[in-house]
């Protein structure tokens, strides 16, 4: 997950760039709530750790704006008080981390986050030169890593999304398989398999010509997946 972490204590905040490093998440820290806030309105967060005592903006308001401008942010909040509980939750906060909390129940906060994004239906807005597309995740065939984005492969053909392959095997729900380090593919869209050297599997999909090889660690895991 892409984090938004906002906490006036350097200590504090620090610690919880660390805990992100650790679990694996890209993360943009600040202790100032407004620039926090103007780094929110050009880039897309999916979660925010928030502090909520903090001076000039406290992350309770601060939570409100972010929440303006991108809905589908995920709200953690962190505090050493519980009197904030019940407004962090009419917020509709994932969760309430009192501190001084665990490495463990960050992670278990930021596990609620992604259970709650992999099941809520998806859309991508993609573009191909001028045009752009609005495109469905069941609409998806596969996906393929370009450098800093993806090409996503749909009925609309070919066309770009900026996120990385390994953000979109995050976002994505479990009817997709990474199968290559530059592949995820749609296991709902796939039509037949074709074992080729290596044991790599060459995979066949509905209503297009287009195949896609797996890489034979990919191959590997896609038949411990599917008990093949």
């Amino acid at each position: 997950m892409n984090l938004l972490l906002v906490d006036d204590e350097a200590l504090a905040l620090g610690r919880l760039e660390r805990m992100s490093t650790e679990l694996g998440h890209e993360y943009e820290g600040f202790s100032d709530p407004r620039a926090a806030l103007k780094r929110a309105t050009e880039k897309e967060f999916d979660a925010a750790v928030l502090d909520i005592n903090m001076p000039g903006m406290d992350g309770l308001e601060l939570a409100k704006q972010l929440k303006y401008h991108n809905p589908d942010l995920f709200l953690i909040f962190q505090t050493a008080y519980e009197q904030h509980a019940l407004q962090a939750f009419d917020l509709e906060a994932i969760d309430y981390l009192l501190k001084p909390f665990t490495a463990e129940d960050f992670a278990k906060s930021l596990r609620r986050a992604q259970k709650q994004q992999r099941q809520k239906p998806k859309k991508f807005l993609t573009k191909n030169g001028n045009e752009f597309y609005l495109v469905d995740e069941e609409d998806i065939y596969y996906i393929e890593a370009d450098l800093t984005e993806v090409i996503i492969r749909s009925s609309h053909g070919f066309s770009y999304y900026a996120k990385k392959i390994s953000q979109m095997e995050q976002l994505l729900g479990g009817k997709f398989f990474k199968i290559h380090r530059s592949y995820i593919i749609n296991l709902d869209k796939i039509a037949k398999m074709k074992t080729g050297e290596q044991s790599k599997i060459t995979f066949y999909f509905k209503g297009i010509e287009d195949s896609v090889e797996s890489s034979k660690d990919g191959a590997k895991k896609f038949r411990r997946y599917m008990e093949l």
